[in-house]
């Protein structure tokens, strides 16, 4: 099963990085981190992502696009991180951000989604195989 892993963005994700001796101790641990989800085969791909006020979106309505430059609104609604996981199922991925170090200085939160996978997407013929035997 894959999985998206997303770190939830804070006040002080949005205020950007800042190379003090708390946030490189805090950078070791999750190499750490990262380095035994690599040794376990977990890990596929891990980022951190830049404050949105950096960033861009386009909002869409039919054939029109306006491009709408961050900061955003809703700190909480942003992500500032995220890795790409293959998780054996939902349980394994959730203990192993149990075990994860707390991505930020102060409270945070870490959201799992799974990615649909292209049987999800298919329309089951199972009923119509089964009918042809």
């Amino acid at each position: 099963m894959r999985v998206m892993v997303l770190v939830k963005a804070t006040q002080d994700s949005e205020n950007g990085f800042e190379p003090t001796a708390e946030t490189m101790a805090s950078m070791e641990a999750m190499g750490r981190f990262n380095d035994e989800l690599a040794a376990a085969g977990i890990l596929r791909s891990a980022d951190g992502l830049t404050p949105s006020s950096q960033g861009k979106r386009i909002a869409f309505d039919g054939t029109g696009r306006t491009v709408i430059d961050g900061p955003f609104a809703e700190t909480r609604e942003l992500v500032a991180g995220f890795w790409l996981w293959e998780a054996k199922d939902m349980d394994e991925a959730v203990a192993w951000v149990r075990r994860c170090p707390n991505p930020m200085p102060g409270p945070s939160e870490i959201e799992i989604r799974p990615l649909y996978e292209l049987a999800d997407l298919l329309p089951d013929t199972g009923a119509a195989d089964r009918d042809n035997r």
